[in-house]
This record gives structure tokens, C-alpha cells and sequence, in this order.
């Protein structure tokens, strides 16, 4: 039967017991990680947040109630245990941060029992995830999920201290918002008051921050909970945390200097890893050209070849075909690969066509120097060679080409560069490779919309000297837009603000908005505008994935105390779930039947 904790007071963790206690009287509080009974003597290992201290109970030092009460303890009974730190008696356990003292135990009280749990409370659970996240509540008791947990927080703690010092003002700004239609899905909350009226949950606090720079605010900085209905990923929630900012009179690089210095200061603080200042910056179409990816891995080569004018004459249909219609020929050197067999590169095809491949050719460089390649029997020696030499090629090489549109040849080869890497363990969790990813297309074409889109939002910034093409060449025109990469994961990215009207005006007309849509939609931000608004930039980071890296965790699941899964749902509490039919009716909403 579970005791009171009356007079009682815990005045240390688990942990926080050293040698420097030993002879002193303590009292510890926490969960039974293990029992271990050896008659004359019991002994426990009791787990707290800080981690595991062992506890010895002699029938002589807690008395025979005591004792009686230790027998029955068993996994996860919740215990307070006041007794004598003394050094160990039996063997020192080096794995453990007390492994050299135990506690005496001179008093025991059961705060509460436990059921057996459905899985072990122990460090790197093999137990399925839908397990461990239907009992959530028992899954955080795990250690390693604990320290990241802990490990988030002071990050979190770090980023405020360091904004705070930088003259940001950390201000909130709503949860229930106005819905916009560019950018990801919104969710929608209805309105009881107005009915058939909706709220949309942030999807960033975009706008509002903008507001607060109209409103003189000057550095505005928030840890905002934001919402996107989007399809999950292993770095995506539909609810996540960002660490938002914005400034006023200021320039790409003066958001970049405070950022640099803001990452420096919270991995030195949090993990221990100096970042060496500047941070590389590499242009969207440098990156793009380079790793078929606008947030490039660089911790490794395996960079992509543009081979187009190489291969424009040859007799392969499958590249001639490509540069006809406009697309590019490009092909990324797997160096000391050419022994692949071909069972490993038929694998390569498939996963080339998950990402809108139609196929993939490849060459293979014997180490006599002869070639087997899937289209040799097209090309001549002389072209052959032209194309190894261009790629790069040696004895025991596989080169690997795709050649497509642009879009797609990018795709294939930055996603099978990343597997390829994966496959040949190229990757090393512990090196942090930073990189300012820069002028970004201000526009993309939407095939689905039939027009172009803004790539990052309406608000964002053009440069300067390309603005003059937007009417003849939309898709050239480059943005102010930046975003911070870590090992291939965007952790975050902003712009520089519109702030001219007619600037502001003629962007909403490109996007195919009216001048009464765009004002219907963001009415209150073009009449803040009127007012005197200051320049001004900002940026968002994911904590989430931020977090994710630091620890060298899988999923961004074991970096968030109560996660979702795949279909959005949480399996802990069974949300979203049905409401009752009186809710709908204050709500004036009715749920139409869908047919199978």
C-alpha cells in the first residue's frame, strides 16, 4: 500500500551523491530500476531523471519491517530512501556515475506500487514504436530519452540567454489566426461565435512578427509552437517548435553574423562542439548544381557532373533525348565502387525511380581499365573515355547518370549521392558541417496551380538587380532568402523582408492575386505598411530537428515528450477522435457521410 511522504524531504537526486557525501546522512526518491535478493542482504538500483544509484538493505541498519518491506519491492515501485552513503563494498561499477558508493538504507517508505510494464524501462528499446508511444508516459521514464529531453531544454534555455543578451524581446503572438492560402496546409478550428467562420492554427508567426517590426519592436524573438497538415516524415511533426526571430534595419549579413554567433554560442554550451566562424555560404544554384539538393551534405564528396555538352553528339537516345527537350545529362562518381554486382545496382535503379527517375545508366570501370556499362553499345570508345574523364573516372569506379529535366535529375542524384553514403558509411555523426544556403529563386512554376508560386512566402524580399526581369523572366529572379543547413537537414531559414509597396504590390500580381484577394488575405499587414515600416529581415530554426542532430537521434520522435505518428494521430490518448454530436451542433457543423 502506497505511504505518505509527510516530513519528508529528498536532498539529493540519484546522481548527485558522490564521495563527497560518504558518512553523511541522505535521502534519495526515484523508481526501482532493479531488485537483486541475496538473502542477508537486498539490494536495489533506484533511477531518477539524473540517472541510477545503488541501494543496500541490511536487516540490522533498517530493521526487520524494513527489510520485509524491500522484499517486496519490484520494477518501477516508486521508493524514498534515506540511509548512509558509505563507499562500495563489493566491485566498482565504472559504467555508472555512482558505480564507487551506495547508500546504507536506514528507512524505507513505498510511495507507490506498479504493475509489470509492457516493455523494460532500459536504454535503446528494441520495443516496436507503437508500443512505446501507446505508453508514452513509461517510454520517457527511458534514460537515453530522458537526456534528450533535458538536453532540448537547455538548448531552449541557452537560445533565450543568448537572445536576451543580443537585445531581443521574446513577445507572444496568437495561436488562433487568420488562414492564408499560400504555403502548407492549414488546420482549421471553427468558430463557435461565428459560425461557419474558421481560425487556422500558425503555420509560422510570419505576419505577426512583421507587425511587431511596424510596431518599433525592434529585435522580436519567440520558442512558437506552429501546425502544418502535411504528410509526416522521419524530421516532420504536424505540430513542431521554432525558435523565430525577426529585426529591424537590417541586411542579409547582419542576420547571418547574429546567427552564427547564436549557433556557435548553443553547441558550445549544449554539446561541447566549437563552430568555427564564418559559416560557408554556397548559392542555391551552386548547391544545386553541386549535390542535387538545396540542403547539400557536405561531409563527403561524390559531388554531381554536369555532362551534358559531353554526350550532345552521342548515340545513346536516352541522353540525347533528355537535352532535346531541355533537361540535363549529370552523373556522380561512386569512387572504389566498380565491383558492385549487378544485383546491388539493379537495387540503385529502383531507388532512382522513387525519386521520378525513368531509369538509370551506369558505367563501370574494370580494374584493366575496360568498361561494362548499361550503354556502351551506343557510344563509341573515344566518347566513352570523353565521359570518364570528364566524371572524373579511374580503375574501380561505378559512375552513376541520370539525365532528365533539371528538377529531376537533381532529385535522383542529391537522394542516391545520400544512399550511396549511407551504404558506404561515409558519414560521420560527430562532424557538424554548417552551410548558409543564399539566393534562393524567389518563384517557382506550379505544373498543379498553372503559375508561379512564391518559394518561400509573398514577403520575401527579390534582389535588387533582378527585380527588373520579373515581368520577362519571373524564374530568374533570385530572392533574399537564406536557409542554415546541418549534414544535409535545412534547420532553419528566412529572408529579408518586402518592405516598398510597389514592390509589395507587383509581387502579389505576379503570384496572380488581385489587388481585393491580396487585401482580403492580408489586409492588415499592406495597411501596417502605410504607416512607416522599418526594413527587416528574420529567420526560424526547428528546435525539433536542432535537437535531433545534437543527440544523433533516428527520429524527431525521441527529441519530443509526446510525439505523433505517421497518420498524425497519437496513439497515447487516441487523438483526434470523435466529438460528441452537441459540440457539432453549438458549432453548426454537421460530418457528411463518405461512401467506401
Amino acid at each position: 500500500m502506497a505511504e505518505s511522504m509527510k516530513g519528508l524531504h529528498r536532498s539529493h537526486r540519484c546522481t548527485e551523491v558522490s564521495n563527497a557525501n560518504i558518512g553523511e546522512t541522505v535521502t534519495v526518491m526515484g523508481w526501482v530500476q532493479k531488485r537483486r535478493n541475496l538473502g542477508a542482504l537486498i539490494f536495489i538500483d533506484l533511477r531518477d531523471r539524473s540517472g541510477i544509484l545503488q541501494i543496500v538493505f541490511d536487516e540490522d541498519t533498517v530493521g526487520a519491517e524494513g527489510f520485509a518491506k524491500a522484499g517486496t519491492l519490484r520494477s518501477e515501485f516508486v521508493v524514498a530512501v534515506t540511509g548512509k552513503v558509505q563507499k562500495r563494498s563489493a566491485a566498482v561499477n565504472e559504467n555508472l556515475k555512482t558505480g564507487d558508493i551506495e547508500i546504507i538504507a536506514e528507512d524505507i517508505r513505498i510511495l507507490s506500487e506498479a504493475d509489470t510494464p509492457p516493455f523494460p524501462i532500459e536504454e535503446n528499446s528494441q520495443t516496436k514504436d507503437e508500443l512505446r508511444l501507446k505508453y508514452r508516459y513509461l517510454d520517457l521514464r527511458r534514460p537515453d530519452i530522458q537526456r534528450n529531453l533535458m538536453l532540448r531544454s537547455k538548448v531552449i534555455y541557452l537560445m533565450r540567454e543568448f537572445m536576451m543578451k543580443e537585445g531581443f524581446l521574446e513577445i507572444e503572438t496568437p495561436i488562433l489566426c487568420k488562414s492564408t492560402p499560400e504555403g502548407a496546409r492549414d488546420y482549421l478550428v471553427p468558430s463557435r461565435v461565428h459560425p461557419g467562420n474558421f481560425y487556422a492554427l500558425p503555420q509560422s508567426p510570419q505576419i505577426f512578427k512583421q507587425l511587431l517590426m511596424c510596431s518599433g519592436y525592434d529585435r522580436y524573438f519567440q520558442i512558437a509552437k506552429c501546425f502544418r497538415d502535411e504528410d509526416l516524415r522521419a524530421d516532420r511533426q504536424p505540430e513542431f517548435t521554432q525558435a523565430d526571430m525577426e529585426l529591424s534595419f537590417v541586411d542579409i549579413d547582419d542576420v547571418l553574423d547574429v546567427n552564427e554567433r547564436l549557433l556557435q554560442y548553443v553547441f558550445k554550451e549544449a554539446i561541447g562542439v566549437d563552430i568555427k566562424l564564418p559559416l560557408q555560404r554556397m548559392p542555391w544554384q551552386e548547391a544545386m548544381d553541386r549535390f542535387g539538393s538545396d540542403k547539400p551534405d557536405t561531409r563527403f564528396g561524390m559531388e554531381l557532373k554536369d555532362v551534358s555538352e559531353i554526350v550532345k553528339g552521342c548515340g545513346f537516345g536516352v541522353f540525347t533525348g533528355a537535352l532535346e527537350n531541355g533537361g540535363s545529362v549529370r552523373g556522380i562518381n561512386a569512387k572504389g565502387q566498380g565491383a558492385m554486382p549487378r544485383k546491388k545496382i539493379d537495387k540503385l535503379v529502383e531507388f532512382a525511380k522513387g525519386y521520378g527517375a525513368k531509369g538509370l545508366a551506369y558505367l563501370c570501370i574494370n580494374e584493366d581499365g575496360t568498361y561494362k556499362s548499361s550503354f556502351s553499345k551506343f557510344m563509341t570508345e573515344d566518347e566513352l573515355d570523353a565521359l570518364v574523364k570528364a566524371m572524373e573516372g579511374e580503375a574501380g569506379d561505378l559512375l552513376l547518370f541520370a539525365a532528365d529535366k533539371n528538377k529531376i535529375v537533381w532529385n535522383v542524384l542529391g537522394a542516391l549521392r545520400l544512399e550511396l553514403a549511407k551504404e558506404l558509411d561515409l558519414l560521420d555523426p560527430n562532424q557538424y558541417n554548417f552551410l548558409w544556403v543564399t539566393e534562393f529563386p524567389l518563384l517557382e512554376w506550379s505544373d498543379e496551380e498553372e503559375r508561379y508560386m512564391a518559394m518561400h512566402h509573398p514577403f520575401t524580399m527579390p534582389i535588387e538587380e533582378d527585380w527588373e526581369n520579373v515581368d520577362t523572366d519571373p524564374g530568374s529572379v533570385r530572392a533574399k532568402a537564406y536557409d542554415i543547413v546541418l549534414n544535409g537537414t535545412e534547420l532553419g531559414g528566412g529572408s529579408v523582408r518586402i518592405h516598398q509597396d510597389d514592390v509589395q504590390e507587383k509581387m502579389f500580381e505576379v503570384l496572380g492575386f488581385t489587388k481585393e484577394s491580396a487585401h482580403e488575405q492580408f489586409g492588415f499587414l499592406i495597411d501596417a505598411f502605410k504607416y512607416g515600416v522599418p526594413p527587416h529581415a528574420g529567420l526560424a530554426y526547428g528546435v525539433d530537428r536542432m535537437v535531433m542532430h545534437m543527440v544523433h537521434a533516428d527520429s524527431i520522435r525521441d527529441v519530443i515528450a509526446f510525439p505523433k505518428v505517421k497518420d498524425a494521430s497519437c496513439l497515447m490518448t487516441a487523438a483526434p477522435g470523435a466529438v460528441d454530436k452537441k459540440q457539432l451542433e453549438e458549432l453548426q457543423l454537421e460530418i457528411a457521410e463518405v461512401e467506401e
